[in-house]
């Protein structure tokens, strides 16, 4: 049977961009609804985002390593499309963490975080290196450093709006580019949220699919990353948004995983073994969860 993951239209930098403004606008009702997780989709965003930074790192080894150009031989270009989704995406990677933290804060644990903490401190090690190409000038033209200086301040700027958005949800003004500038919007949008947001939005929307040059070239772990993330949202929020009805199929399939898990888990306890005195629980049970719990469930159903 094919993944219906294959059967998804392809996302394009800008569209992550766009999910991280569906996700500052309905992250404070996000983690104030949410009683638990998606197990499988967790699992999901971090496997994907893991392995989009290893390709982000073979592109960026293999430009930097590359000989120094002498005529007539040609200059190796830039990955323009990579360096691009870098600096780009590093908006939707500060706001799902900023999400998933403010909700391990509400229920008192520490689930989600660590691992959007580990995706973003990643994320940050890729555009460092992005930042250190563009400083040095030496393998980038002057016109093109700056043009992708331009994009890393503007996702810079964006990321603190979404932030200052986000901030109802819990303390995670810390997750914006600039702190400071987060909580100073913040205080400043709170009374004209309703008018200023679809405005700000737009524009948002129109500024980035005019600055990016290159086309993705991780569109497939892109569409991974937004599946993953869409799918530990209720389904209603896909009525209003106009997202592809894909990525609902794909929320659908996660959750039957989880509760197929779950129902699993329950029989296992039920068990004349699990209740027999002295036995211990078995491994991936509610009690003594085994590291591929998840992974095991998912390949059962």
């Amino acid at each position: 049977m094919k993944t219906p993951l294959l059967q998804i239209a392809l996302m394009e930098t800008y569209e992550l961009v766009e999910l991280a403004a569906l996700l500052s606008l309905h992250g404070p009702a996000f983690v104030a609804a949410s009683r638990r997780i998606s197990q499988t989709s967790l699992e999901q965003y971090w496997t994907a985002s893991k392995c989009r930074m290893d390709r982000w790192g073979l592109v960026l080894k293999r430009f930097s390593s590359a000989p120094e150009s002498f005529a007539p031989q040609p200059a190796p270009r830039p990955p323009f499309g990579a360096l691009e989704e870098i600096l780009a995406g590093e908006v939707l990677t500060r706001v799902w963490t900023a999400v998933l933290c403010a909700l391990d804060s509400k229920l008192c644990r520490e689930e989600a975080a660590p691992v959007a903490r580990s995706i973003l401190i990643g994320h940050m090690e890729s555009r460092n290196r992005v930042l250190s190409l563009i400083a040095r000038g030496r393998r980038i033209k002057t016109e093109e450093a700056v043009r992708l200086n331009r994009l890393r301040r503007r996702a810079e700027r964006w990321t603190d709006l979404l932030i200052a958005r986000l901030a109802p949800a819990g303390d995670v003004c810390a997750f914006a580019s600039d702190p400071d500038r987060a909580l100073e919007l913040a205080a400043e949008m709170r009374p004209n949220y309703a008018t200023a947001w679809p405005v700000l939005t737009a524009s948002m929307r129109a500024a980035f699919r005019t600055s990016l040059s290159a086309p993705s070239p991780n569109r497939d772990l892109n569409t991974r990353i937004a599946a993953s993330i869409l799918a530990c949202f209720d389904g209603d929020l896909f009525e209003t948004t106009g997202l592809p009805r894909t990525l609902w199929v794909t929320r659908l399939l996660n959750t039957t995983a989880d509760t197929q898990g779950m129902i699993d888990e329950l029989f296992q306890l039920e068990s004349p073994a699990a209740t027999r005195p002295g036995t211990q629980p078995a491994i991936g049970s509610r009690h003594t969860p085994g590291p591929g719990f998840v992974r095991r469930r998912r390949r059962e159903w």
